[in-house]
C-alpha cells in the first residue's frame, strides 16, 4: 500500500498493535468440512432447467414480438449467466423480444453503468445471456399504496415493455424475517424500484415494517404492471443451484413463502454457535446485501424494528477484504470490529455512502480499526476478549459467508469436529505461517474445495 494515500495513514502498524497487546498467544489453525448432503442442479443442465422455469407460463396478453423485461440482480448466485440465458432462449423461443434490466436498487453507485458494470462482473453481459441490456435510474411511479399512501416506483424501461419476468434467488433477508423476505417480491419493490425505490422503501420500513410493506407493494405492482411471472432461484449449503421454478403471479407471496422454508433449510451456516473470533476473508455486494450476511455473523446493523439473531455468539470479528465485484461498496464493514488495510484500500466510500443511505442505515458502513496486517488484526481481535489460552480459544477463519463448507477451526474446534458425524477433521491443527505479516494459507474454500457432482465451475459455462 502507498504510504502517503489518506488510507495508509489510518492503517495501524504491526508494531504498534503488538507493542500495545504485548505478548498474544496464536492458536494452531486445522481445516474442516461440514459434511452436508446435497443434491445440486449438474451445471451442464441449468440453462435448460431455467428454460423449463417458463415453459408453465401465461404469456396472454402478450403480442408477438413483444417485448419482455428481465430483471437481473447484483447477488452473486451460482450460474447466474446460464440461468438468464436459458430464460432468454424460452423467450426468444416463443417469439418474444426479452432484455435484461440492471434490478438491483441502489447498487452500483446509483449510475446506469455502474449497475451495468455490476452485471458484467456477474457474468451477465449482452454476448453471454443473447439479449440487450438497457440500464437506466429513471423510474415511474404507477400508484400508491392504500395503507399509508406510499408512493409505488418502477423501473421506466420495465414499465414500458410488454411483459416483466424477474429472476432472483430466494433467501433469507439480511435484516428482517417474514413471510417473505429475498426474492421476487423484493426484486419488484426494491430491485426494479431503483434507487428512488429503494429508498421509499427502507425509509418507511422505520415505521411500517418491511415484512409488512413488501407484500403491500408487491401486490400493488403485480395489479398495476404486466408481470408474467418470476423465475425462482434456491441454492444448497455449498452455494450451489438446487432448484429452479417459474412462478406465476398469484405465487409471488404463498409460494415464494414455501420456497423461502426451502431456503433456510439450504442456507449455509457456521457449524458452532460459540465463537471467539470469526476470520472473514472478503466481504461484498455479490456475498450479501450486507457484505456479510447477518444471518451467519449474528449481527444486524439494520436493526430498526428488528431483534439482533440469538445467535451465533461471536466476540470479535476480523475481516480482510472487499470481492472485486463489490465494486467498492463496503457495505456491511460496520459489523466487524477489525478490518485488514486491503479492506480500506478497495473501499469507494461515494459508493457505500449512496447505499448506506438509501438503505436508511450507516451503522453498517461505520469504519472499525484498520491493521495492517494479518497479524496485528489477529492480535487485535484475541487481546480485547479477555486471558487468551491457545489451546481452549475459539477461533474459525472462513473464505466469506457464503462459502462455508470448508473452515480453518482451531485446536479446540478442531477437537469438537472429531467428535461430530456432520463435520469432518480435513487437516490437523498446526501454527498459522505469516509473510510480511499476512496470512500464507490459502482461503479455506481454495485450501480443500468441497466435492462436487459436477465441474466446480460456478458460471455454469
Amino acid at each position: 500500500m502507498d504510504s502517503n494515500t489518506p488510507q495508509s495513514s489510518l492503517a495501524v502498524p504491526e508494531a504498534t498493535v503488538l507493542d500495545a497487546c504485548g505478548e498474544t498467544p496464536l492458536p494452531e489453525l486445522g481445516l474442516i468440512e461440514q459434511m452436508w448432503d446435497t443434491d445440486p442442479i449438474p451445471h451442464g443442465e441449468v440453462r435448460a432447467h431455467a428454460a423449463r422455469a417458463v415453459d408453465g407460463m401465461s404469456f396472454d396478453g402478450v403480442p408477438d414480438g413483444g417485448e419482455v423485461a428481465l430483471g437481473v440482480g447484483s447477488r452473486g448466485i451460482a450460474n447466474l449467466p446460464a440461468i438468464v440465458a436459458g430464460v432468454v432462449d424460452a423467450l426468444d423461443g416463443r417469439g418474444f423480444d426479452p432484455f435484461v434490466v440492471p434490478a438491483m436498487g441502489s447498487h452500483g453507485g446509483a449510475t446506469a453503468e455502474g449497475q451495468r458494470e455490476m452485471l458484467a462482473e456477474l457474468g451477465v453481459t449482452e454476448a453471454s445471456v443473447g439479449c440487450a441490456i438497457r440500464s437506466s435510474m429513471d423510474v415511474v411511479e404507477v400508484g400508491r399504496t392504500a395503507d399509508r399512501d406510499v408512493p409505488v416506483v418502477t423501473d421506466a424501461h420495465a414499465a414500458d415493455a410488454d411483459a416483466i419476468l424477474p429472476i432472483n434467488r430466494v433467501k433469507p433477508h439480511t435484516d428482517f424475517d417474514g413471510t417473505v423476505e429475498s426474492g421476487l417480491s423484493k426484486m419488484l419493490v426494491i430491485g426494479l424500484g431503483k434507487q428512488r425505490g429503494a429508498k421509499i422503501a427502507h425509509d418507511w420500513a422505520v415505521d411500517w415494517s418491511l415484512r409488512e410493506m413488501l407484500p403491500a407493494i408487491t401486490e400493488q405492482l403485480l395489479d398495476a404492471l404486466p408481470v408474467v411471472g418470476g423465475v425462482a432461484i434456491v441454492e444448497d449449503q455449498h452455494d450451489d443451484t438446487t432448484l429452479i421454478e417459474g412462478v406465476p403471479p398469484s405465487g409471488f407471496l404463498n409460494r415464494e413463502a414455501e420456497l423461502l422454508e426451502t431456503a433456510y433449510e439450504r442456507m449455509p451456516t457456521l457449524p458452532f454457535d460459540d465463537i471467539d473470533v470469526l476470520i472473514i476473508d472478503r466481504q461484498g455486494k455479490d456475498v450479501s446485501g450486507q457484505g456479510m450476511d447477518t444471518n451467519v455473523i449474528g449481527r444486524r446493523p439494520f436493526a430498526i424494528q428488528e431483534p439482533e439473531p440469538d445467535h451465533p455468539d461471536i466476540k470479535r470479528i476480523y475481516t480482510r477484504s472487499l470481492t472485486e465485484a463489490a465494486h467498492g461498496n463496503a457495505m456491511g464493514m460496520g459489523s466487524a470490529d477489525v478490518v485488514h488495510a486491503d479492506l480500506l484500500a478497495a473501499v469507494d466510500m461515494p459508493t457505500t455512502l449512496v447505499n448506506a443511505l438509501t438503505a436508511s442505515t450507516t451503522r453498517g458502513v461505520r469504519l472499525p480499526p484498520v491493521a495492517e496486517t494479518d497479524r496485528a488484526g489477529l492480535v487485535c481481535a484475541l487481546s480485547t476478549i479477555g486471558v487468551v489460552d491457545p489451546d481452549t480459544v475459539r477461533v474459525v477463519r472462513a473464505t466469506d459467508t457464503m462459502r462455508l463448507g470448508q473452515l480453518y477451526a482451531s485446536t479446540a474446534l478442531v477437537e469438537t469436529a472429531r467428535e461430530r458425524d456432520d463435520l469432518r477433521v480435513v487437516a490437523e491443527p498446526e501454527p498459522i505461517a505469516f509473510e510480511g505479516g499476512d496470512f500464507v494459507a490459502p482461503t479455506p474454500h481454495e485450501a480443500a474445495p468441497a466435492a462436487r457432482s459436477d465441474e466446480d465451475d460456478p458460471s455454469g459455462e
